[in-house]
């Protein structure tokens, strides 16, 4: 049965209330026994810093979010590869897991979504050259279709693992619930990562009703999600990473004091 320590805080859960410096003495004073930044939290406090407070506070980096975002220019800009490389930069320096791309969706005036996907595979591969060299796994997280247009065009774990597939070692996947619950193909895909592709796990829960498709995710246990299930076909694979806690929400937890959020994702992590 999980406990604390095998949960790990994604910034986004409190990203209203706390900075990167709060979330790290928050998540130890509670019992987590990891944490997830954000970059824009992480460049709050530089990633030296960081570095040293997670492994002051005996916290492990299940991940940094996040890379990717390949399609807004239109093409595979320098840009875009320069700031790629610069977050596999900083997930180095704070010993991360893995990277976490969130691909990006069709491009600024299209509607040819084939155009997106092959413009993110390239980025992807050139991202990844630069990663190897660093030692630095990457990691795609497939999104609800309902982003395809906007945030990611890799929707499911079959074609992010065919992505990677195609791209060979050093790439992998981050399992998200909130995006990949519904589908039916979701324990095949998880086996078929396996160990060495299944690179992050990240929990929270699907509302009915949701009233924002991006801001009301539910704390585990108040929505329709089976998270005990995909958690024992995540452990039948061979993950043994912590359980990331990645919930937003405008409305609810973002409102409330970060000491009971906090609280909360230990009560529910029993459930997980």
């Amino acid at each position: 049965m999980p406990s604390a320590k095998d949960m790990s805080l994604n910034t986004a859960t409190v990203r209203e209330q706390w900075n990167l410096r709060q979330c790290i003495e928050g998540a130890a004073r509670h019992g987590l026994g990891g944490i997830a930044p954000w970059r824009d939290k992480l460049a709050e406090l530089g990633a030296k810093e960081a570095a040293r407070m997670i492994a002051d506070n005996g916290l492990v980096v299940t991940g940094l979010c996040r890379g990717g975002m390949f399609t807004r220019d239109g093409k595979v800009s320098q840009a875009a590869l320069d700031d790629n490389k610069s977050a596999v930069d900083e997930a180095v320096t704070i010993g991360a897991a893995c990277l976490v791309m969130v691909v990006g969706g069709l491009e600024p005036g299209s509607k040819d979504l084939g155009s997106a996907h092959r413009f993110v595979e390239e980025g992807l591969a050139k991202t990844l050259d630069y990663a190897r060299a660093a030692g630095m796994p990457v990691a795609i997280e497939p999104l609800h279709p309902m982003y395809a247009a906007d945030r990611a065009c890799v929707s499911t774990m079959r074609q992010a693992l065919d992505i990677c597939d195609r791209l060979g070692p050093g790439i992998g996947v981050a399992c998200d619930v909130y995006h990949t619950w519904w589908d039916f193909e979701l324990e095949a895909q998880i086996a078929r990562a396996g160990k060495d592709r299944l690179m992050a796990y990240h929990v929270c829960d699907w509302l009915v009703p949701t009233t924002d498709l991006l801001l009301d995710r539910g704390m585990m246990g108040d929505g329709v999600i089976d998270l005990p299930r995909i958690r024992s076909w995540v452990e039948k694979a061979g993950f043994t990473g912590l359980q990331e806690v990645e919930i937003f929400s405008a409305q609810n937890w973002w409102k409330r004091d970060p000491d009971e959020v906090l609280a909360t994702i230990v009560e529910r992590a029993a459930i997980c």
